[in-house]
């Protein structure tokens, strides 16, 4: 059995219990076969570390009584899964706080407020109503789960990492209990960088207990000047 603390790759599918309609899942053929596809969305088993709240409560429970290569179907309400709604979550924005950053509402537009995903649900007489409540929140949901994988070895869990932040370093060693980050010149060192790196250090040290400390290596190198093309 597994137990907090474990590394799995799982596949999953979410359907609404109340029509059984397919609303999310891992599975390419099918999101095309339930006309959600989006091409933006990779889809493969993705990492989930027990007890860490990286799916909803109700499967993180379910999944430790399972084995590698079950699958199994559950029925979860809304308090063990995508929580009740919130009213204080739906608020009305002035659509000329939307056009002073260019951006033109419309229902079905995620945007992000003080650091908080939420969607615009109608654009009314310059009002914009957007709700922060997640999609499913309040409903029952079917989850239905397969256990792919149990990620052991320490070097593994780090590319699942790696993977996950969608930052793997240039090179990386483990010595005693030290993991050194080495992140070289081919890296772009932007905004974007800057917070991948500091969650994934973050993760790394809440993850594994094998690591302590987490130390990083920033290359820079001065951009070479293009030589001009000789005059003939």
């Amino acid at each position: 059995m597994l137990k907090d603390g474990d590394f799995v790759k799982i596949e999953y599918s979410v359907y609404r219990a109340i029509d059984n309609s397919l609303v999310y899942t891992t599975n390419e053929e099918l999101a095309k076969k339930n006309n959600i596809y989006d091409e933006k969305q990779a889809y493969k088993p993705i990492l989930i570390v027990i007890g860490k709240d990286h799916i909803v409560k109700g499967v993180d429970k379910v999944i430790k009584d399972m084995n590698v290569g079950e699958e199994k179907k559950i029925e979860l309400e809304p308090k063990d899964a995508y929580g009740e709604r919130n009213q204080d979550l739906v608020r009305v924005i002035s659509i000329n706080d939307f056009r002073k950053r260019d951006i033109e509402p419309y229902p079905g537009l995620k945007i992000d407020i003080d650091g908080v995903s939420a969607t615009v649900v109608s654009v009314n007489s310059g009002r914009v109503v957007v709700d922060a409540n997640h999609p499913l929140a309040g409903e029952k949901v079917i989850f239905d789960i397969k256990i792919i994988e149990k990620v052991e070895k320490t070097e593994d869990k780090l590319k699942e990492l790696f993977d996950s932040y969608s930052l793997s370093p240039s090179s990386y060693k483990i010595e005693n209990k030290v993991l050194n980050l080495t992140f070289d010149s081919k890296i772009k060192k932007d905004a974007d960088y800057l917070i991948k790196k500091s969650n994934l250090v973050d993760a790394i040290l809440n993850y594994l207990d094998e690591i302590e400390k987490v130390v990083s290596i920033e290359e820079y190198e001065k951009e070479k000047e293009k030589e001009e093309p000789k005059k003939s």
